[in-house]
């Protein structure tokens, strides 16, 4: 999968393009319930390219599982979305859920990669690794 990535994103500037084929690549590989990205603005939030059902549209910075990838500029795998308070209900179908800050060259988050699956404690190590690789083409315009 990775050389089919490389190649839809490397020769690309687009953001949003980029993180619109990214999020339908993944979508269709693996079967997740939600795979979308979230733009940083202000002290928001705000929806991005996705696949899957309809998404929360807006969440404040600090508030739920994107929040705190965000606050501690740091990947967030929650196991079991049932027992995390950060965890925000936009789909009852969600079990678990990786969130990854993308961050700029000056150390600041534009955005984050949020995936929800249906199964229980359905992410990793290995994803995150393997996520980041992925997301590293894309660049904010």
């Amino acid at each position: 999968m990775a050389p089919q990535i490389e190649g839809l994103l490397a020769g690309e500037t687009d953001t949003v393009a980029n993180m619109a084929n990214l999020s339908a690549v993944l979508h269709d590989a693996f079967g997740w319930h939600w795979v979308g990205f979230y733009f940083v603005k202000g002290d928001e939030f705000v929806l991005g390219p996705f696949q899957g059902p309809v998404a929360c549209t807006r969440i404040r910075l600090g508030k739920g599982v994107c929040g705190a990838a965000h606050a501690e500029a740091k990947t967030m795998i929650i196991p079991d979305v049932v027992k995390s308070p950060a965890h925000i209900i936009c789909s009852p179908l969600t079990k678990s859920e990786i969130v990854i800050p993308m961050i700029d060259n000056d150390g600041n988050v534009w955005a984050v990669l949020d995936v929800d699956s249906t199964v229980l404690d359905d992410f990793g190590e290995e994803d995150d690794v393997r996520l980041r690789e992925f997301i590293k083409w894309i660049k904010p315009n």
